[in-house]
Formats: structure tokens, sequence, C-alpha cells
């Protein structure tokens, strides 16, 4: 089996412009891997239509300039591309196939990158697992027996397997960055807004954005440099036009650096903390000042995104109501259509959240739980900006343990939540945040997060490449 999805982009840049390699090769190689590894990473993989843009690419004189041209790409299943199945990892939704691409989709065709496929995840994006996908749990290529995270834990399969060099995933709690501490590849949560959602299936519309999974920290900039672009079908989406690989290489001498208490507090297990205490030394000894810091109501973010996320998660919905798309029950009562085809559509967690949702929702109850929840969320990211007036960048686990076991506290509705409990934070206040390797225990990766002031990918790139060149980590998975 070849391996030129092993190598950076560069190299398979220089290999496709000198013509050695052909985009054909990297497809075939993608669905060897695919079949090979038994990961369960995809829910479809679209090896005609790969093979068929791979193909059409061959006619097309390669841009020099353009490192992505005829890369393979992997997107996350509640991200609409054309033609092909958006399924939510829902059985609601199993048939429903996408009638237009998302914005960032748009984006990545017109950049000629080839769509191989839609990976599997937790079902609506509702999880930190990805068990609860109706189809079969993607499982993390470290070790077969342990979850890969969620909720956007095939999107980070399929690039910690090597599958495809590119993924993106849709981050509302923590779903791109834990499945990337988990999984031992780079994830970016890009600053609220940055990123188009047009086109993604909403779960909750204040906390959803989409961003890039990759093997290191330069190609993340690179994909977050290609789906960056204003997009007037999304009301949220900020004008933008950087480089955000321009920091990349830079001296971090001189970047103030804080640490809060909570993310180094008994929430967090003790070998994570001892992992990241050599991090917090190698910053030291390269002039950064680091220091740790109180946030006010840092430790609500839990219950604030239970609340919010599942209020708005009960509102956004609504609309599979077997009418419109998706499956449908065949019932004369209207009631009793909504009933059953909702009852045997979704799944238990997205029912449980639904129900909660609505029960937050309704009456009076929106004024105590939801409107108070955004009024605290609000000063969660005042406290944040308050630490960004006097320090560059904040660090800390990207997760409080390495990956489980699967089938582990399934039965435990609050766990999901707690497995999200340090990245779910930069949510709440719409602040850009990285997951990048720091290093092993019990031969599994763990995450270093930095968190970045609203607009400032740049320097987080800047930090996390530093911190990813001086570790120098293998994070090949061998599967022989």
């Amino acid at each position: 089996m070849s391996k030129y999805l092993n190598l950076t982009i560069q190299e398979i840049h220089d290999l496709l412009v000198k013509k050695e390699i052909k985009p054909i090769d990297l497809v075939n190689e993608a669905y060897e891997k695919y079949n090979h590894n038994q990961l369960n990473a995809f829910i479809t993989f679209d090896i005609d239509g790969a093979r068929k843009r791979a193909l059409e690419l061959e006619k097309i004189e390669v841009d020099k300039n353009n490192l992505l041209f005829g890369i393979p790409i992997a997107i996350k299943d509640n991200i609409m591309v054309r033609d092909l199945k958006c399924t939510c990892a829902s059985h609601i939704l199993e048939n429903f196939i996408s009638i237009y691409d998302a914005y960032v989709v748009e984006l990545i065709r017109n950049n000629n990158m080839i769509i191989i496929g839609k990976t599997n995840m937790d079902e609506f994006a509702m999880g930190s697992t990805s068990e609860t996908s109706y189809f079969k749990t993607p499982v993390n290529p470290w070790n077969k027996d342990k979850v890969p995270g969620g909720s956007s834990g095939g999107s980070a399969v399929s690039v910690a397997a090597r599958i495809v060099p590119f993924s993106l995933g849709s981050d509302t709690g923590g779903s791109i960055r834990q499945p990337a501490s988990f999984n031992g590849i780079v994830g970016m949560k890009p600053t609220y807004g940055r990123v188009s959602r047009y086109g993604l299936v909403a779960f909750a519309s204040s906390l959803d954005q989409i961003g890039p999974m990759t093997k290191n920290v330069y190609e993340n900039a690179l994909l977050l440099n290609l789906i960056c672009q204003k997009d007037d079908k999304d009301l949220t989406s900020i004008a933008t036009n950087e480089d955000f690989t321009r920091l990349i290489g830079k001296n971090i001498g001189g970047l103030k650096v804080a640490i809060p208490n909570y993310f180094v507090s008994d929430i967090v297990d003790k070998k994570v903390i001892d992992v990241f205490q050599n991090i917090v030394s190698l910053l030291k000894n390269n002039g950064c000042q680091v220091d740790y810091v109180d946030i006010p109501y840092i430790s609500e973010s839990s219950i604030l995104y239970q609340i919010i996320a599942m209020g708005e998660a009960s509102s956004n919905l609504a609309r599979f109501d077997g009418i419109r798309y998706g499956l449908s029950k065949d019932e004369l009562n209207l009631d009793d259509l909504y009933k059953k085809t909702r009852n045997e559509g979704f799944g238990k967690e997205v029912k449980r959240r639904i129900m909660v949702g609505s029960y937050i929702l309704s009456g009076e109850n929106a004024k105590i739980y939801y409107n108070k929840a955004m009024q605290i969320r609000d000063d969660l990211k005042k406290s944040f900006e308050q630490v960004f007036n006097n320090y560059d960048l904040i660090i800390g686990p990207t997760s409080s343990r390495v990956a489980y076991n699967l089938n582990q506290g399934m039965d435990d509705p609050l766990k999901c939540f707690l497995d999200d409990i340090l990245v779910m934070p930069s949510n709440m206040g719409g602040f850009p945040s990285l997951s990048v390797p720091m290093g092993f225990i019990d031969k599994l990766p763990i995450g270093l997060q930095i968190i970045g002031n609203s607009l400032d990918e740049a320097k987080i790139y800047q930090l996390g490449s530093f911190v990813e060149k001086k570790l120098d980590l293998d994070l090949e998975v061998d599967y022989e």
C-alpha cells in the first residue's frame, strides 16, 4: 500500500507538480486505507465520485501556488454535499440526499480539492464519543477498544489513520478539539462567525462552528485560509482576509500566557496534568510569561452549555416532523405521524435532549433558564476578555483524560458533558481554540488546548506550531 497521504502537503504537492503522481493515486490510496483499517470512520465513502473528480483534475495543469490542488478531504456528515447523503448519523435522515452544497463545500470544490466522503459522528452532533451514531461506532486507531471522541469522531479518525490529510468537523461544545485530542491530530474551532454555517445542519445555532482537522498545525492553518470567506447567506459570517500561517515559525519569546486554575484542578486526571506541566516548562524556558489565573463563571460552562444547547436543539430539530423530508411514518392522524416518525427516527440521546430543551423553553422556564443562562454566558465572555487584556493566549489540557473504553458510561447522561468540560468555555465566548498533541499517556495521545481572543487564530497557530516542532512527536499509527 502506498503512503503518499502520510507525507506533508508540500511533499504531496511537489509530486503532483512533477507529475510523479496523479490525484487518482491519492484517491485510490485513501480507498485502500479505508477498506484495510476497518475503523468505521465514514458513513458514505464516495469512491466513484472521487475517482471521477480526480480524472477531471488530470486535464487541468496543477496550480503551483495551490497546495490543496487534488488533495482528498473528508466532510462531517452534518455538512451538506450536493448529491451525497447527509444523514447526521441518524435513522431519521438515513436516506436523505443533499440538494445543495454548504458554502464551505463550494469553496473546497472551487479550490480543486477532492471530496472523498462523509464521516461518522454522534447523532446530530449530540455526544462526545461518536457512540450515539445510528450507524457503526467509529473506533480509535490508536486502540480499537477505545472511543474516538465526538461528535466529530469520524473526521478525527480519518485524519489520524491517514485516510485523508484533511477533514472538516463541527464544534458546538468541543466536538472538534476533544476528538482531535483523543486521536493525536490538530483541530481548530475558529472564532464564531469566521466560517459560514450555511449548509451545516443546525444543532445549537449560537454555538455551532465548522473547523479544520489535520495532521499538523501548518496544514490546519492552510485549510482555514480556504474556508474563511464572507458569506451573505449566513448573517453571523464575518468578513475576513488574512493568512493564518503568517506567524508560524515566529519567535514566541515575550508571549504572555494564562492558565486558568480550573484547567489544572481536580477535575483533570493527574497524568494529564503531569504531561501539561512539561508544556508549561517548555514555554517558560523559551521566553514566555506563564501565570495562573482565576476566571469567573468558567466552572459554570457545562451547565450553561446544557441549557443553551438543549434549548436551541429542541427548536432546530422541530423541522424533522415526517412531512417535509427524511423518515416518514404513514399515519392518518397528524399527531401520530409526528410521534411515530420521531420515536423511530431519533436515537435515545437526541430524544432526551429535545425533551429537556423543550422544557427549558416552555413558558416561564425560558426566562428562568435560557435567558438567565445567556446572561451568565455574556458574563463569562467578559471574564475571558479581561484576561485577554493582559495576556496573549490561554492554555490548558484539551481533555481531562485520554480516550477510554467503548461502551463505558453510555447510560450516564451527564458523562458526555463532563468529557467536554475543558473545551466548552471557548464555545460560550465564541473564542478560537486549537487542540494540538502534547504527549502520550499509556500509549494514547492527549492534546494541549490553546485559546485566543476573537479573530486571533494566527497567534494560536504561532504557539501551536512551536510546541509541535519542539515536541516532534511520532503521531503515525502502526496498524500492522
